[in-house]
């Protein structure tokens, strides 16, 4: 079954619950759909149905299931299940896949299950832990293999005969030193194949070291490498050279895609594993907090209208025409922002160059400024007869364009260098930013120019 056949599956498996048909349910799930699809389903699925679907998984299936399942859901998952339970489901996955699953277990639930492991096991499980998980050391899987450079290619493809199991996404055999398992190259297994049997790996290796990736290296930086050299798998060392691991293509389009939903989902100050069908209390709560930031940058903005009351009771046609100086500041604004922000995800956005994009932006807001002030101010006048809010409005609309451009290049490179994310917080502040300028610019004006 295709994922593009699962709206049918979801259609199926409602109507199957409904007539408790278990066994069709049963079926489709362990014969007729992989478990990345299986993941997939129970993402589109409420609760109560999720559990059911839950429980008629096979148990050798589960495991796979629950690693392409987002976080809330996993986390859901296992709060139910006891260490003896999640380890046995858990058993076949990757080092990378089940430490990301351990981390969203308590921490006594976490150490019971490494106590039970087997000793090679919970080392290269802890060896995973022990980086952040979002550098290359929490990403890596520490299946590789391995060879030393004094050995013949006949050797080495003898060796690899005898293995009876070559992880996923092999493309390349990485060569170490005898005593420090420092890595010395890499060597391509198509190399490998067509090289003369009776060659020395160190031979025909290849001994640049662009591909080794630093065990510290952030993830964005990572899947940046990867598209970058059009990587399949790479090594993973630490300070001293040594082989810890490897990372592969499919771990880096996992960080691309949390990657996306972050900055899709913390422009609403959700985050990206939040469950679609998560229950009323727990949603409500996460909102809950956003909503207040929100409300009192909303009670800043409010306040700066009232300063101007006695303004606006002057000329009505100010708290008619008011929305359309912040909205035109605020659009402006976000443009700026979401270029800045995806620049700063691509790495294209360093020192030398911020100067530049910064007045980019400033004429491109003055000269927009400029031709829907015309626009607006016409409007303005036509519809209110008024030569005097026109020339209010079209000042105004200049001077919010130009600061919500400014605001949209600094917000990100301020919000950055303090720690905090901007895809989470620029929206927000831009918003207070654009709203009190342009209501302060045009009530300011009016008060003026009406005295």
């Amino acid at each position: 079954m295709s994922t593009d056949e699962a709206p049918i599956a979801l259609d199926t498996l409602s109507e199957a619950l409904q007539s408790d048909n278990l066994k069709q349910i049963r079926y489709m799930l362990n014969k007729g759909m992989r478990p990345v699809e299986v993941a997939h389903l129970l993402e589109k699925t409420p609760p109560r149905e999720r559990r059911i679907v839950w429980n008629l998984l096979n148990p050798e299936i589960e495991g796979e299931v629950l690693q392409h399942l987002g976080e809330d859901i996993q986390a859901e998952i296992v709060s139910d299940l006891d260490a003896a339970e999640i380890l046995a489901m858990t058993e076949s996955l990757d080092v990378d896949d089940l430490a990301d699953i351990l981390q969203q277990l308590p921490n006594t639930v976490m150490q019971e299950m490494l106590q039970n492991m087997d000793l090679q096991n919970r080392q290269r499980v802890e060896a995973v832990l022990s980086y952040p998980d979002d550098t290359a050391g929490g990403l890596m899987n520490t299946d590789t293999v391995t060879i030393r450079p004094d050995i013949t290619v006949e050797t080495a493809l003898r060796y690899l005969r005898r293995h009876s199991e070559i992880p996923d996404s092999t493309d390349s055999i990485f060569v170490v030193s005898r005593k420090r398992n420092a890595l010395i190259g890499v060597l391509p297994i198509t190399r490998l194949l067509i090289s003369d049997p009776q060659m020395l790996v160190r031979e025909i290796m290849k001994t640049e070291n662009d591909h080794a990736i630093p065990a510290d290296l952030p993830e964005r930086e990572v899947a940046r490498i990867f598209e970058q050299r059009d990587l399949i798998s790479a090594p993973v060392i630490n300070e001293d050279r040594q082989l810890l691991g490897r990372i592969t293509i499919d771990d880096v389009v996992d960080v691309i895609r949390e990657d996306a939903d972050h900055s899709l989902m913390s422009m609403a100050g959700l985050d990206e594993d939040e469950d679609t069908f998560a229950p009323v209390l727990k949603t409500s709560r996460r909102r809950a907090v956003w909503l207040g930031i929100n409300l009192i940058t909303a009670f800043l903005a409010s306040a700066v209208i009232g300063l101007f009351e006695a303004t606006i009771d002057q000329v009505v046609a100010l708290a008619v025409l008011m929305p359309i100086v912040a909205s035109m500041g605020g659009i402006a604004g976000s443009q700026t922002l979401t270029l800045v922000i995806r620049g700063q995800a691509l790495g294209h956005i360093e020192r030398h160059n911020i100067g530049w994009l910064f007045n980019r932006e400033l004429i491109v807001s003055i000269i927009n400024g400029s031709l829907w002030a015309v626009v607006v101010a016409a409007i303005a006048v036509l519809w209110f007869q008024d030569m005097t809010i026109g020339i209010v409005i079209a000042m105004a609309i200049v001077i919010n364009l130009v600061a919500g451009a400014m605001a949209g290049s600094l917000l990100p490179l301020t919000l950055k260098q303090a720690g905090i994310d901007p895809a989470l917080a620029g929206g927000v502040l831009l918003t207070t930013i654009t709203d009190v300028v342009g209501f302060f610019a045009f009530l300011g004006l009016a008060t003026f120019f009406y005295g």
